[in-house]
């Protein structure tokens, strides 16, 4: 049995402490898997070290068994009963001891946790804690502790442009707002919510420096999130992003333009069948449209449809305004694509035109600050995944830490 418990210290590495009583339970004696209970006990020369102020302390003023949980040993989960003693340091009276493989206060020794931790990297907590049979929330805990120590408040000192969109987080259309920075693809704040409100805690992170650094936002044309950035950095450039503005066109227009031809061929049944089953295939681009039966489809619907097809070639020009690098001539195209949109007689695209006008400049902005946040995508697809493997995402804290270590940023 000696050998058996030299082998067995040696694998511990339990540093101050040798090995007493090993008793093993096979799977179905004490639970559905092997266990190991080790009993440690602690070395009469060891060196003493206090855990306050990191001196060696003489004598030990007293110790209390705790049961602490080890990585397994000869595929047995591992109990340890460790006399966790207190020192008599001279300066800092009585106090706990430092152990190199043990943290304060833990019930876990450090190179378990590290492992629950490189687990939890990949794996959901629930099936972290099942694997090393630990507790779901003590597994959450571990991980969002080293997490909050790793990742620390966000860096915000040199941010000069950023980002920012929703994601949804839940059912019932409740929503995190992510602010990211484009150049190094960093997730630097999330917080619950998309209102103006909710991004104000983001701004006095940033604080008064960092709010007067602040060059430019590229944003859906979301309301709140405008007026707050507007209030926050009034000299900040306000860029709206292609991808959104497109998508509210298909929406407000090409959508509502379809609905309305269905119902003016009420008469004509076959007619209106044909346009109320064509969505998808109206608000997708048309470089997307690659089978020859749909691009067919698409070009016999345009073509029997003088409404459609108006509204569907100023939806595709409208694009167009993203690839200019001079304002000057951003705004002539503009100007002209307006008197399009309102000579089409249609007027959910005249209404769209009418409402794009007053808030030109965050299209025109982008000639000078060519920003998107087509990146936001692929993070919020990412969040997504994230949500669905139940990282805890119950608690915010915890979500929104697990979101900023999957986007710590890449070089500029």
């Amino acid at each position: 049995m000696s050998d058996g418990k030299e082998i067995i210290a040696h694998l511990g590495q339990w540093e101050g402490y040798s090995v007493g009583t090993v008793r093993r339970f096979e799977a179905g004696e004490q639970g559905p898997t092997p266990e190991a209970w080790i009993e440690l006990l602690p070395l009469k020369d060891r060196k003493r070290i206090c855990d306050g102020c990191g001196e060696e302390a003489p004598r030990t003023y007293d110790s209390a068994d705790r049961w602490i949980r080890d990585l397994p040993v000869f595929d047995a989960q591992t109990h340890l009963l460790v006399p966790r003693c207190r020192v008599d340091c001279p300066r800092c009276g009585a106090h706990l001891e430092r152990l190199s493989w043990l943290d304060r206060h833990a019930r876990v020794t450090r190179r378990l946790a590290e492992s629950v931790v490189r687990l939890c990297a990949v794996l959901p907590v629930k099936h972290v804690a099942q694997y090393l049979g630990l507790g779901w929330d003590a597994v959450k805990a571990i991980d969002k502790s080293f997490l909050k120590e790793k990742l620390g408040p966000p860096d915000l000192s040199g941010v000069e442009v950023i980002a920012m969109d929703e994601v949804a987080i839940h059912r019932g259309h409740r929503y995190a707002t992510v602010v990211a920075e484009p150049a190094t693809r960093r997730v630097l704040w999330v917080g619950r919510d998309r209102s103006g409100a909710a991004l104000r805690p983001f701004f006095d992170l940033l604080g008064e420096e960092g709010r007067k650094r602040l060059k430019a936002v590229v944003m859906d044309m979301h309301a709140p999130f405008e007026e707050e950035v507007r209030r926050q950095c009034p000299k900040s450039e306000i860029v709206y992003d292609l991808f959104h503005v497109v998508a509210k066109y298909g929406r407000e227009v090409v959508d509502r333009v379809r609905v309305d031809e269905a119902n003016r061929l009420k008469a004509d049944p076959k007619q209106r069948k044909v346009i109320k089953g064509s969505r998808w295939l109206l608000l997708r681009n048309k470089e997307n449209i690659t089978k020859p039966k749909d691009q067919v489809h698409l070009q016999e619907l345009l073509d029997a449809n003088a409404a459609l097809s108006t509204a569907y070639i100023l939806k595709d020009d409208l694009k167009h305004l993203w690839e200019f690098r001079d304002p000057a001539l951003a705004l002539e195209f503009f100007i002209e694509w307006s008197v399009r949109a309102w000579r089409s007689g249609l007027k959910p695209l005249q209404k769209f035109a009418e409402a794009l006008a007053t808030r030109v400049r965050g299209i025109i902005a982008h000639c000078l600050w060519p920003l998107h946040t087509s990146f936001l995508e692929g993070i919020n697809n990412k969040i997504k995944v994230i949500k669905r493997m139940a990282y805890g995402f119950r608690d915010d804290e915890y979500f929104f830490l697990k979101i900023r270590a999957a986007f710590h940023g890449n070089p500029g």
